[in-house]
């Protein structure tokens, strides 16, 4: 739109000077009336006087030569048409509804206005202080008993009963873990109080219609994946700020849309799969079709995750695919049922011993450049995965190199049923499953070279969950309980990823979870929750070594 209308609107007033005694009455009439709607437009803060002025002087100077223009062409008297009352309302109406767009649309009339393109930027952002009790059972397997059960149990080979050594096995790796006076480092008996804090700040950019990103800072470290906390205590020491978040995303058409960089958690799943706080590396696609009645949302996800860079000849590049389909169904204005099948695959995680060909002949060490590409790295486990020793056979090395004995190739179900019949309080049912298909004993045995005859373990987990109050908790007085039970086998998925508060992190573990948050005020949340987990199988290849801890969180959540 331009601003030609109001300058139309005074030439005409203004041309009026030579019109007969009656024209050039009503003319300065609407004259008037147009300089006294732009001193009104002024008065409201509509328009500048700057800009007002401009105008009029503009208006004018087309008038002058209008009139000349007409005065001209027959002999100096220009003649103009009686305009209605009626009429001068429109043009006066129509000349304020143009203006006020125009000021509304280019921002040009608006005092201390800031640029358009900040309207494209939204940010988010949250703050939570949080105390934490670990309460461990007393009957715990010490950090000791793990260590050497690990390294050094009797074992049979062939018949043959020997100390372990190369057929070391753990599910504890960093519980058994030892300094260099080979002194154990891990707490399973002693309880454990700390408050936490957690920060985080992120920014959405819509850049276009099809074209947006987010970039989001939170504290945390670059070695902990799953866990965005700060411990307090570190002798009042400044957090550091990582990048959490860094991703483009392409929306081309309403079913379709491409994420990619470290993007947000692109699958329908809950904590026992993947944990709240992972965020992924990557490419991922969503197809979600529409249907003229809207009720049935079908969704399909594709994605593709770098684990570990391709780096000749250090190591192997390490790779996660999923794929994902579902659809939420809104049976009823209050009832709404939403399930999806997932499918994941990990490659090249499985461990693999060494050849004793990467030895130095004399002294028996390691000396080839992709020695310990197989391991399950200490800055990636979390714990609960079966691992055994990836060295070379003979190597007189002081490092254990601990890989993973499964190959993991998970399928996850997972289903929700919300049950809003008492609004605003709902009643939801949440229910996951998973089992690692690629779980098989033999073809263990084989690929370690037969130093793992694995007899227990477990490739599946599931957990129940039941939560009744506000979906979510944003507004004073909002309120929500849940309880949830879980049981999730040694190696149903890849310790890793999984949730990092439930028995501390990990797999191999059993037991419930209870909790609550009441809305203190609008956007500030109390939370608490009680997650009590038990081991499933022995950590090490002592049945009576066992692994219980119950934690207790309270936390105050902002959300901005």
């Amino acid at each position: 739109m331009k601003r030609t209308t109001l300058s139309i609107a005074l030439s005409m007033a203004l041309i009026a000077g030579p019109a007969a005694a009656d024209e050039r009455e009503s003319f300065e009439v609407l004259k008037q009336t147009t300089v006294s709607l732009i001193d009104a437009l002024v008065d409201n803060g509509v328009l500048t006087r700057e800009k007002a002025d401009a105008l009029i002087k503009q208006a004018e100077k087309k008038a002058a030569q209008a009139a000349a223009a007409k005065g001209k062409e027959r002999g100096g008297a220009v003649r103009v048409q009686y305009v209605p009352e009626v009429v001068k309302n429109q043009i006066r109406e129509e000349i304020k509804q143009e203006v006020l767009a125009q000021a509304k649309n280019e921002r040009w009339a608006e005092p201390n206005a800031i640029p358009s393109w900040l309207d494209r930027i939204k940010w988010e952002g949250d703050l939570r202080l949080r105390y934490q009790a670990d309460l461990f059972d007393k009957g715990n397997a010490t950090p000791t008993d793990i260590a050497w059960e690990a390294l050094n149990d009797l074992v049979a080979v062939d018949g043959v009963t020997m100390w372990g050594g190369e057929f070391a096995f753990t599910r504890a790796a960093e519980l058994g873990a030892v300094n260099s006076s080979g002194i154990a480092t891990g707490n399973t008996r002693k309880d454990r109080d700390r408050f936490r804090v957690r920060a985080r700040l992120g920014m959405l950019a819509k850049l276009t219609e099809s074209w947006s990103g987010g970039i989001r800072l939170a504290t945390g470290s670059t070695t902990d994946r799953v866990s965005t906390n700060q411990t307090l205590g570190q002798d009042l020491n400044k957090y550091t700020l990582v990048v959490d978040r860094a991703y483009l995303k392409f929306d081309p058409t309403e079913w379709l849309t491409v994420t990619g960089g470290r993007i947000p958690n692109p699958w329908f799943s809950t904590d026992l799969v993947w944990d709240d706080d992972l965020n992924f590396e990557g490419l991922a696609a969503t197809f979600k079709p529409t249907f003229a009645n809207n009720t049935v949302k079908p969704f399909l996800t594709f994605g593709a995750f770098p684990i570990r860079e391709e780096n000749p000849p250090a190591s192997k590049g390490r790779w996660m695919h999923g794929f994902q389909g579902g659809t939420q169904w809104d049976i009823s204005s209050d009832t709404r049922f939403k399930v999806g099948l997932a499918w994941y695959e990990y490659r090249n995680f499985e461990g693999r011993v060494e050849s004793a060909a990467s030895l130095d002949t004399i002294t028996f060490r390691p000396i080839a450049a992709d020695y310990g590409q197989y391991e399950y790295s200490s800055r990636l486990r979390q714990k609960g995965n079966t691992l055994f020793r990836t060295n070379a056979l003979g190597d007189t090395g002081t490092t254990s190199y601990w890989g993973l004995a499964s190959k993991f190739r998970p399928i996850n179900l997972t289903a929700s049923l919300d049950l809003a019949h008492f609004d605003p309080a709902h009643v939801i049912l949440t229910a996951d499953w998973v089992k690692n298909t690629a779980f098989d004993r033999g073809e263990i045995l084989r690929r370690t070279d037969n130093r793992l005859n694995l007899t227990d373990g477990k490739n599946y987990g599931y957990q129940y969950k039941i939560t009744v109050g506000m979906p979510q908790v944003k507004e004073a007085r909002d309120w929500q309980v849940f309880a949830a039970y879980r049981y999730l086998g040694s190696d149903a998925v890849v310790d890793a990823f999984t949730d990092s508060d439930f028995g501390l992190g990990g797999t191999n573990l059993k037991g419930y979870v209870l909790g609550a948050q009441y809305g203190l005020d609008r956007n500030a949340v109390l939370g608490m929750r009680w997650l009590s987990a038990d081991s499933i199988d022995s950590f090490t290849l002592n049945p009576a070594h066992k692994f219980s801890v119950d934690v207790f969180q309270a936390d105050v959540n902002l959300k901005f």
